[in-house]
């Protein structure tokens, strides 16, 4: 096993070009098809979002009809997967996005903003316009300045001609809160409202994730040999230390700072009481989580690391998420 390395001594850089270019499914969906998708027979809504998806591959692509043949039923541009999570979303989008022609971009709608945040709004509709479709995993309503933008930019590229694809950000393990976002959905993008085609997808989590409990706590002495036991690289940081260096490097940046990495240690983590740390941390699950980085951590478990003051607050449901991925994460390796 190769000595741990720590992410506070990266310093990862990229232009305009590297960060686009990394605007693809996560590698959990490498082998995410249409034909790979299972739908569930208890929820019709699940072969029905399957077949819609596919029919409009097809749409999308063909050649418009001549001018004596008989008119095609119109299609929106957009469609918008809504619905609880686990029931596949992810997976038709990362399907339909390797479906279509390139070029084209898949992405979180985090990393998106950070995308604005990184090149300036100008320079971010140059770097995606001409794109055949842009994918936006996890559409977030939180924040009505990032849905502006959001909204703003999706209107300029679907102007010319580009193809826009959408799920929800309905929050793991809510008790059944926000299971249906697609009111919110269409309130918030008004501007754009009617481009897209609204459907909505029934059924459970097929991970059957237990998010309830905590953690697991790893005592300090005990880190190092416990990211011994994962294959291939492992980092170790203070928590302190690593929630301070997120906020030097920018969010566009984090998957280079997890480049390589299949294992994370935390020392001493903390609740959090900051606001900015904790939306940078979240990025930061996300990250890990895409890229299936093992955690183990000591101090605080890992789902307590947000207050009750922050789960109560507007960013609620980004929390939830991460908590359900810090769990997951946590289990890795």
């Amino acid at each position: 096993m190769s000595a741990p390395i720590s992410l506070v001594e990266r310093r990862p850089e990229a232009n305009a070009e590297q960060i686009v270019a990394s605007l693809v499914p996560p590698p959990q969906f490498d082998g995410a098809t249409f034909d790979s998708y299972r739908p569930d027979p208890a929820h019709p809504s699940q072969s029905e979002a399957l077949g819609r998806m596919q029919e409009l591959v097809t749409a999308w692509t063909s050649p418009k009809r001549g001018l004596f043949r008989k008119k095609a039923p119109e299609v929106k541009p957009g469609i918008y997967l809504d619905g609880g999570f686990g029931v596949g979303k992810t997976h038709l989008l990362a399907s339909l996005w390797k479906a279509m022609p390139g070029p084209k971009v898949f992405g979180t709608f985090i990393e998106y903003t950070a995308l604005v945040g990184a090149l300036g709004y100008a320079e971010t509709v140059r770097a995606l316009q001409g794109s055949t479709i842009v994918c936006i995993d996890e559409f977030e309503l939180d924040d009505p300045g990032d849905t502006m933008v959001m909204t703003r930019l999706l209107g300029e590229l679907v102007a010319t001609g580009t193809k826009l694809a959408a799920t929800s950000n309905t929050p793991p393990n809510a008790l059944g809160e926000g299971r249906f976002a697609a009111s919110d959905f269409l309130r918030e993008i008004q501007a754009i409202a009617d481009r897209f085609q609204i459907m909505r997808i029934d059924g459970d989590d097929y991970r059957h994730r237990d998010v309830s409990g905590h953690a697991p706590v790893t005592p300090n002495e005990q880190l190092e040999p416990a990211l011994g036991a994962i294959d291939g690289q492992v980092a170790l940081d203070d928590f302190d230390a690593l929630v301070a260096h997120l906020s030097r490097v920018h969010p566009s940046r984090y998957i280079g700072l997890i480049d390589g990495l299949s294992g994370l240690g935390l020392r001493d983590v903390r609740v959090l009481t900051d606001q900015n740390d904790a939306l940078r941390l979240v990025a930061l699950v996300d990250r890990l989580y895409d890229a299936q980085v093992a955690l183990r951590a000591s101090g605080v478990s890992l789902d307590r690391v947000f207050g009750e003051e922050m789960l109560g607050g507007g960013y609620r449901k980004k929390y939830l998420r991460a908590i359900s991925r810090l769990h997951a994460l946590a289990a890795e390796g």
